[in-house]
């Protein structure tokens, strides 16, 4: 899949000082003449000329055939070239990760992914990762010379600006630990974490959702978490907890204790695991959400009813984000999310009903489109906007 290239920002001469602000315009991946890069920003042709053979020579941009002729020879055109480099997008989950190799497009080139245990420590996760890593760029045939950047997301709180988890409830060990510190020391390239779900929103919302600006993203997996996207900027909240909706207390909730030492949580009633025990409880063994999953596929009625219950318990507390932040749509997705209807009607009928009407007049509650391959688009969107950013690009024009 390739995510739509963002649209070049508007410009005016004065703004484009630099190659890397001239490389924005081109980021769109349409051809251009430098006499139309000149026309759009009022810069003078041998200036442009300059700039256009500066970044050509990063292989950024390059030839894309001829304009045509308005007499004598036809001017030549160039455009962004998305093969150039490579990032790797991570994505990993409390039970399982997936890595996959992108273009500067964010096209997906290759995955590989594999079960984990996110309680098993962070080195022996990363090295897991890593190793995938390996993996995942062999296979499409790329060299880790070739790597712009590095996207990774985890199953918690995160400090983005250091990478580094904050207090993580499911991830004992990771408290502080130097996530980007430890990937460099294999591939020594910019690295930048996220929380899971943060990434999931990005890559949804860029491969689905481009034209929603007010887009919540909730995955429903061995925990449950949302990313917000609001007036089209992720919210990370003071440091970095917003979104956390599994610590939400819900009113069905009573004295079930969570994993936090709360009691009541969505978590506690609505994840996988949880789902999972209650049917177990109620005489139907499960010892997974994939177990309920594969009950429910097969028409267990225990099965379904959890899982309807278990998208009314999400809808109670979606309903409260919808009056709050008005988004227009929220995408369910996660593992668990996997059981289609029978969850989402849970969710709708709730936050049809408890939502004020002129929130939800144009509200779309819908499945994650994207799947498995949200984490790993998002994470690339990450680091791509990252490392082609204006400041990034001039990085790149005066290494020696």
């Amino acid at each position: 899949m390739t995510l739509p290239s963002p649209a070049p920002p508007a410009v005016e001469a004065a703004a484009v000082s630099r190659a890397g602000d001239l490389f924005q315009i081109l980021r769109d991946g349409r051809a251009r003449t430098r006499a139309e890069l000149a026309s759009i920003t009022g810069l003078a042709r041998s200036t442009v000329a300059a700039k256009v053979d500066a970044l050509m020579a990063t292989g950024l941009i390059g030839p894309a055939g001829e304009a045509v002729s308005s007499g004598g020879r036809p001017p030549s055109r160039v455009a962004f070239q998305p093969s150039a480099r490579v990032v790797l997008g991570v994505d990993i989950g409390a039970t399982h990760t997936v890595v996959g190799v992108t273009d500067l497009g964010a096209r997906v080139l290759s995955e590989a992914s594999a079960p984990l245990d996110i309680a098993s420590g962070p080195e022996a996760v990363l090295d897991l990762v890593l190793g995938l890593c390996g993996d995942a760029l062999r296979t499409a045939g790329r060299r880790p010379k070739e790597l712009a950047g590095i996207g990774v997301g985890l199953p918690g709180p995160v400090e983005h600006s250091t990478g580094r988890p904050i207090n993580p409830p499911i991830m004992p060990g990771w408290d502080g630990f130097d996530v980007p510190g430890y990937i460099q020391r294999t591939y020594p390239v910019d690295v930048l974490v996220d929380n899971d779900v943060n990434i999931m929103a990005l890559g949804e919302r860029a491969a689905y959702f481009a034209d929603d600006d007010n887009l919540l993203f909730v995955k429903v997996a061995t925990g449950i978490g949302a990313g917000i996207i609001s007036s089209g900027v992720l919210q990370r909240g003071a440091v970095g907890t917003a979104g956390d909706l599994g610590h939400v207390r819900v009113p069905r909730g009573g004295d079930v204790l969570c994993r936090c030492g709360n009691y009541g949580c969505l978590e506690a009633l609505a994840s996988g695991p949880a789902v999972a025990a209650a049917l177990t409880a109620e005489g139907v063994p499960a010892a997974t959400g994939d177990d309920v999953l594969r009950l429910a596929r097969q028409g267990n009625p225990a099965a379904v009813q959890a899982l309807r219950q278990a998208g009314r318990d999400l809808g109670d507390v979606l309903a409260v984000c919808v009056n709050l932040l008005n988004p227009s749509v929220i995408v369910i997705g996660g593992r668990v999310a996997a059981a289609g209807e029978q969850l989402m009607a849970g969710v709708r009928e709730v936050v049809y009903s408890r939502s004020l009407p002129l929130a939800t007049a144009r509200l779309r509650i819908v499945q994650s489109m994207a799947a498995d391959q949200a984490g790993v688009l998002g994470a690339s969107r990450l680091v791509v906007d990252h490392v082609l950013s204006p400041a990034s690009v001039e990085a790149l024009l005066a290494a020696p």
